[in-house]
Formats: C-alpha cells, structure tokens, sequence
C-alpha cells in the first residue's frame, strides 16, 4: 500500500522560502517532492508505511526548524543591513 502525505510551509518573503528549500532539498531529496510557489512550499511525501512516511516528516519539520531560526537570526544580512537580528 502506498501511503501519501503533504506539508505546506508558508514563509513571510519569498526570499525565505527559496532559501529554506534550497537548504532543505540536499536532506529530502530521494524521500519526497517539493514544489514553491512565491512565499509557500508544498512538500508531497509518500512511502509504503505509515512509519517511513513519519519519519520522513520529523525528519523535514526538524530540519526546517533550524532553518527557520537561522533566517530569523540573520535577518538583517538578507534584508542588506549589517545589523543581525536575534530573538
């Protein structure tokens, strides 16, 4: 049986979300396809257990976590200021 999943994240720029997908294709790439469209990426998983499929998403949702935080953390670089903004 083919089990089938999808997650969308939803960034405020679309700068953002090109970096956080570039980031995290090298991880996913074999385990699912992802598709951006402006600020939102869509992450379609599938696999033939349940437990692969949770997994692979712990996996993406950790890892997008930590992407997220060095986008806050950097904030000032990617809007061209020297100035870093921390939480």
């Amino acid at each position: 049986m083919q089990i089938k999943a999808e997650i969308s994240l939803e960034y405020y720029k679309e700068k953002h979300a090109s970096i956080a997908l570039k980031s995290l294709q090298p991880e996913n790439e074999s385990y699912l396809e992802s598709e951006i469209t402006g600020s939102k990426i869509k992450f379609n998983l599938s696999g033939k257990s349940l437990r692969s499929i949770l997994a692979t998403a712990d996996d993406l949702i950790f890892c997008e976590m930590t992407v997220e935080k060095i986008l806050e953390n950097t904030k000032g670089s990617l809007n061209g200021s020297n100035k870093k903004s921390y939480l």
